[in-house]
């Protein structure tokens, strides 16, 4: 069979403009088990929005933009329902940025012979296609824009922005996180940013610079800043969507700021959404009751909700956005403070 066989239906993203889940989650309100449980989550998402005084950092894990949450997370930033964003490398670049640049992400069948769609370079998640080919455009993107600036270290956050400068100068990507979040000044870090198109792109500019001066990821700057943006904000909530490093990353600021002799409350909301379970010990499933004992989460506005997040996060933050209290919110900006620090 031809390429043109797998990718011929699109993912569509989901809107959360298009429906009011207020009814249906004030009826889980009411019921049992994780409905009940996403209800209480939804409620604490709102409370976040309503305290003036709170900073909301939204982590992302998991293949989730190519399952068709990208413009979820897209209205959220531009209703400013978020003032940072922690994610694995994958959602930004392979997903996000790869989207930017004019590529998608198709439907398909986890029923499928990988055999042939690795001749053809069609890669597989679960029931997702991509394009090999076009991801290594992508690739090479990431290395044209590490070859266009001056050879130093920067934060993932700080190679994040340039990608943002890069679509809004080429007048690509209108519903990329990743340009929006550059144009109202919300920081993006990925403590892990090797660890996709990004890695291969830098990988390719190391290589061909050979002994000339080259431009590397500082993840413990990337700490530091994160770190920094908790310093600065009175009350901070964590929206977990799923877990691996960025939930660990975000929470673990707490801690640092101590070591930093810096006054810093626990995070004073936490939600996590996962399908991963505490039992054998692994961070992903960890508890934010557990996090309490380290320092990291307060104790009253935490919940955590077992459930798949293409269920569970577009009512959440449908919920969120239809209730309306981020209308009231001031902007952080937390770029604007990051740079000037950073000075």
């Amino acid at each position: 069979m031809k390429k043109k066989h797998y990718l011929n239906k699109e993912i569509k993203h989901i809107d959360i403009k298009a429906f009011d889940s207020i009814p249906i989650i004030e009826q889980f309100d009411k019921t049992a088990f994780q409905a009940r449980n996403l209800a209480r989550a939804a409620k604490i998402y709102d409370s976040m929005l309503s305290d003036t005084d709170c900073s909301i950092i939204l982590c992302l894990a998991g293949s989730i933009f190519s399952a068709g949450l990208r413009k979820v997370v897209f209205d959220m930033v531009n209703n400013n329902m978020v003032d940072a964003i922690v994610s694995t490398g994958a959602i930004i670049v392979d997903q996000d940025f790869f989207e930017a640049l004019g590529f998608k992400h198709f439907r398909g069948t986890p029923q499928v012979d990988d055999n042939e769609l690795m001749k053809l370079m069609i890669d597989r998640i679960y029931d997702t296609y991509i394009d090999e080919e076009q991801l290594r455009i992508c690739d090479m993107t990431i290395a044209e824009i590490a070859d266009s600036i001056e050879a130093a270290p920067y934060s993932s956050r700080e190679f994040i922005k340039f990608m943002g400068q890069y679509l809004k100068k080429k007048n690509m990507g209108k519903e990329s996180v990743v340009r929006i979040s550059y144009e109202k000044n919300l920081p993006i870090f990925v403590p892990a940013f090797s660890d996709s198109s990004a890695g291969f792109g830098l990988v390719y500019h190391q290589w061909k610079r050979k002994k000339k001066a080259k431009v590397s990821i500082d993840s413990v700057k990337d700490f530091l800043e994160l770190t920094k943006i908790k310093v600065n904000s009175k009350e901070t909530g964590l929206l977990m969507i799923g877990g691996g490093v960025p939930k660990n990353f975000a929470q673990d600021v707490t801690v640092a700021a101590d070591i930093l002799e810096k006054k810093a409350n626990m995070h004073k909301y936490a939600i996590q959404i996962t399908v991963a379970d505490e039992r054998d010990g692994g961070l992903s499933g960890s508890t934010l009751k557990e996090a309490h004992s380290w320092g990291k989460v307060d104790e009253g506005s935490e919940q955590m909700v077992f459930s798949e997040a293409t269920i569970a996060l577009p009512l959440l933050a449908s919920y969120a956005y239809h209730r309306g209290s981020w209308k009231n919110r001031e902007e952080k900006k937390f770029n604007n403070l990051l740079n000037k620090e950073g000075e």
